[in-house]
């Protein structure tokens, strides 16, 4: 425990010599004084009063203020495209502190329920597959990315975006939930369906995923994907 310094100064009008009380070291900290005058024997004496500040410290009391940090790190960043190797890092080390506070079981919270903003990935093509890749989002700018889960076991995945500038479109995955253990979940999509401007076609073949739930509430909802992919949704207001 770091030692902070500080001395106690009592003057007297008394003919006794001052007393002083000094701790061994120094410190560069700006000192506050103030006095606090009394009387004893009739006489009056001044107490002076030395006292230094303490430094700022971040005090985390919660899941809240953890929320809070996880979308700021996240925001403005297409989904987690811009952030740097280092700045993906912060967002898992936060990501981890926060799923601490996760309900027991989170697979049976009725929370799960609703319409989430998918705000972050770990992996950009793990929502809109080829559509988020380096080169798809040459061609194909993300407006949304959507997930909602309606009980008791429908999930639907839609990424909607802007094609060449100037196209409207979606891209829709429709699946069915199946509860693997307390936290792990296994969705089974159908083929994807593909909306452009007033063409509209299903293509692909169906497709799996897992993915545990490792922290939700009724604002945000974690996921980590069976290949290690860490998901941010928030929930749509």
């Amino acid at each position: 425990m770091a030692t902070a310094a500080s001395s106690l100064t009592i003057a007297s009008s008394f003919s006794e010599p001052r007393t002083q009380i000094r701790s061994s070291k120094r410190s560069n900290l700006p000192v506050l004084q103030f006095s606090i005058p009394y009387k004893a024997n009739s006489r009056s004496r001044r107490l002076v009063v030395r006292s230094v500040s303490a430094p700022n410290v971040e005090i985390r009391t919660g899941p809240d203020d953890l929320i809070s940090s996880l979308l700021s790190k996240v925001a403005n960043s297409d989904g987690g495209v811009t952030l740097s190797p280092e700045q993906h890092k912060e967002v898992a080390k936060v990501a981890g502190e926060l799923q601490k506070y996760c309900v027991s079981e989170p697979v049976k919270c009725p929370l799960i329920f609703g319409d989430w903003d998918v705000v972050y990935c770990s992996v950009p093509t793990s929502p809109g597959g080829g559509y988020r890749s380096v080169i798809g989002r040459l061609f194909f700018r993300t407006n949304e990315m959507i997930q909602g889960i309606d009980s008791p076991d429908i999930v639907r995945n839609r990424v909607s975006f802007t094609a060449l500038g100037f196209l409207d479109g979606d891209v829709s995955l429709t699946g069915k939930l199946k509860v693997l253990d307390s936290e792990w979940v296994q969705v089974i999509f159908e083929p994807p369906e593909l909306k452009v401007g007033s063409l509209e076609f299903k293509y692909g073949f169906e497709s799996e995923v897992k993915l545990r739930i490792t922290y939700v509430d009724e604002k945000l909802r974690l996921g980590l994907g069976s290949r290690g992919s860490l998901f941010v949704f928030r929930r749509r207001q």
